[in-house]
């Protein structure tokens, strides 16, 4: 197989590929030491059985420039295929600015055709292109060169089994009329809203039991204070501070170098220097925020006036609904989403877009007193009143 270290290849495999209907994409990375995931290898490969039509392209060879591949990643006329693609999104959005469109992700896509909630590669491999999957090189050291065979082979494999899934997930879906629900279903992964952490709003990432205003005032600046600081340094956020130690500090309200060096869960390396300082002044900020800004954590969930018995029939349509569609139950509404409905909210994703069509409107009509459920054998029907 070849494994391409410069533009100039690059650039000849990419032309090649953009007289393709499609291009199936997968990347190897690290982010255990890093903010940012480590690009360490892009697998590619288009439609046919040559020898060069899969190949290897090292990010980390000296002088090479991937503009080729984000070239055809811009040109609409070749569908780039992924499998459980938001992370080799977020690669690609945050180096250079650029999504590969028109996407397929043929995770998504297997959802959508029955497979299951979050279908695995291997499984796909298995029951579509009917060949066993070595994973056990998914783990190793993608950064290292050069890189074994072991590892090259499991690598290509993530791109040329996804060629004949693909093929038969696409058709599958132009036969059902459903790619445009997979349309859908991607529109997230596209957007940049999706991969963007603005420092202000990490600490709605926290959870904390605590509804105490001044608490996550202090909880607000210092999760802000950490983002913006593991952003700079492209450093993993818990080497900053892990969350408990967060909640500690936020509790405990640190106000000199000294009150920190009693903290029972803070890292000793953030007991002074920029990291000690950025704590502090976290804290200040927070004892600072006036009373009517502090932040509150989201509690509607906690006040719905659900009916507990319209969210069991709810339940019990989804199911059905769920099983005549062929869909996983939780990839059309979550049950969080149900109580929501029962209790009369209607700006739910449940009741929107295609899975309004499969089960929204259904799930409405029940709630209005329109339709009623009635188990025949081993099914549920949906009789109208």
């Amino acid at each position: 197989m070849q494994t391409i270290t410069t533009t100039e290849a690059l650039a000849e495999f990419c032309a090649r590929a953009a007289q393709h209907p499609y291009v199936t994409v997968d990347t190897e990375f690290l982010r255990e030491r890093t903010y940012y995931s480590k690009l360490c290898l892009v697998q590619m490969a288009y439609s046919g059985n040559g020898k060069n039509d899969a190949v290897l392209v090292d990010p980390l060879a000296n002088g090479l420039s991937l503009e080729p591949m984000y070239d055809l990643f811009r040109n609409e006329d070749v569908v780039k295929v992924f499998h459980a693609a938001r992370q080799d999104l977020e690669i690609f959005f945050i180096e250079a600015g650029v999504f590969p469109i028109p996407l397929f992700d043929s995770q998504v896509a297997a959802m959508v055709c029955g497979f299951g909630e979050q279908v695995g590669y291997e499984t796909l491999v298995r029951k579509i292109a009917k060949q066993p999957l070595d994973k056990s090189s998914r783990f190793t050291d993608w950064s290292r060169r050069p890189l074994t065979d072991a590892q090259k082979t499991y690598a290509i494999g993530d791109v040329t089994y996804l060629r004949e899934i693909y093929e038969k997930l696409a058709a599958d879906l132009a036969k059902n009329g459903r790619t445009p629900w997979l349309e859908e279903e991607l529109k997230v992964l596209l957007s940049p809203e999706t991969y963007l952490i603005q420092p202000e709003n990490a600490w709605k990432r926290l959870k904390t039991r605590s509804s105490s205003g001044s608490f996550l005032a202090i909880a607000r600046e210092l999760a802000k204070f950490r983002e913006s600081y593991a952003q700079d340094r492209n450093m993993p956020r818990n080497r900053v501070m892990k969350d408990d130690a967060l909640m500690e500090l936020a509790s405990t309200k640190p106000q000199n170098e000294q009150d920190l060096g009693r903290s029972r869960l803070l890292l000793r390396e953030a007991r002074k220097g920029n990291i000690a300082d950025g704590i502090l002044a976290a804290v200040k900020a927070g004892l600072a925020v006036d009373p009517k800004e502090y932040p509150k954590v989201a509690s509607d969930k906690d006040k719905l006036q659900v009916n507990p018995a319209l969210a069991d029939l709810l339940r019990v349509l989804l199911k059905a609904k769920s099983e005549s569609a062929g869909v996983a139950q939780k990839m059309i509404a979550t049950a969080s989403e149900l109580d929501e409905i029962a209790a009369g909210k209607r700006d739910v994703p449940s009741l929107k877009g295609w899975r309004g069509e499969v089960f929204g409107e259904d799930a409405l009509r029940l709630c209005d007193g329109e339709i009623a459920l009635t188990a025949k054998g081993s099914s549920v029907k949906v009789v109208n009143l």
